[in-house]
């Protein structure tokens, strides 16, 4: 069986495979839009216009067309989450220790997969919420808003962030949301009615239908907690196709058992293993009018 050796623990394929997995499933982004293939470093995505063909009449001369090149690029973004543990672990039996192997890479997954929403939405380092200014280009930068207003039906603010990303000829196929505006759809009962409007429509980053759209839904979208400034984003509606993204480094867990690899003291002083695990994400958008953002009203 093939197996993945770091530092003294031995990980067989079956535990690293599963999860690169839940990096995918893991995130609005990754959930609305598929990963595509990406090499390390610096890339361009190319997309090319070429209009629509040409009706030629019996014996016309046939036309040139002008082909109109996009080019966006793709920027690679390291993140990495290192989790101390106690090095009893380390003493452990085989068996034991793919068990704390399992433990970790669990507890550690979900930060990373986070971490590509908060990039490709809003720019931030998730640790700390600030502005990272490699992070030039985001959703939250579209031009295109909607402004969510009190007693506002949610579904009107869904409509009019669909007109605008229509009026820049786009398809507004997709909507990620923000759990408190998710929950105002999901709460909408029919006209002297116990059944939902939206019964397909469902709270977590799987999707499902809502209202014509396929959702995603993750407190990623407003980033409520983490951002050091609020962003007041409720919801991002548009062609989530227009991402590219990828994976360019997979996932590796290393131990470290001496030095001082966080900040956090000594390992050695403090009986102490450290798990790290990185990903190397590269994304782009090739258009930020294929979006729409929704966000509170300004007080």
């Amino acid at each position: 069986m093939a197996v993945f050796t770091t530092s003294g623990i031995t990980i067989p394929t079956q535990f690293i495979d599963p999860w690169l997995g839940k990096v995918a499933n893991g995130s609005t982004v990754s959930a609305l839009s598929g990963a595509i293939p990406m090499q390390f470093g610096p890339g361009e995505s190319m997309t090319f216009d070429i209009g629509e063909a040409e009706y030629v009449g019996e014996g016309a001369n046939k036309s040139g067309s002008t082909v109109t090149p996009t080019v966006k690029t793709v920027k690679p973004f390291k993140f990495q989450k290192t989790v101390r543990w106690t090095n009893e672990v380390m003493w452990a039996d085989e068996d034991h220790q793919l068990g704390v192997v399992r433990q970790v890479l669990d507890a550690i997954q979900p930060a990373l997969s986070r971490a590509l929403d908060f990039g490709v939405f809003h720019g931030i380092n998730p640790m700390d919420g600030t502005a990272v200014a490699a992070m030039a280009e985001k959703l939250s930068d579209t031009t295109n808003s909607v402004e969510v207003a009190t007693g506002d039906k949610p579904y009107a603010n869904l409509d009019a962030a669909d007109a605008l990303v229509l009026a820049d000829g786009y398809v507004p196929r997709d909507v990620a949301l923000d759990p408190t505006m998710a929950a105002k759809f999901t709460t909408l009962r029919g006209t002297n009615s116990e059944q939902k409007l939206y019964p397909n429509f469902t709270l977590g980053t799987a999707v499902s239908e809502l209202d014509g759209h396929r959702a995603s839904v993750s407190n990623t979208v407003g980033a409520v907690g983490v951002a050091s400034t609020a962003t007041d984003v409720l919801g991002f509606v548009g062609d989530f196709s227009g991402i590219r993204w990828g994976i360019q480094r997979n996932i590796g867990l290393k131990v470290i058992e001496y030095g001082d690899p966080d900040g956090a003291g000594d390992l050695q002083r403090n009986n102490q293993v450290a798990f790290r695990a990185e990903v190397v994400y590269g994304w782009g958008i090739a258009d930020l009018n294929a979006f729409a953002k929704i966000v509170d009203e300004v007080e």
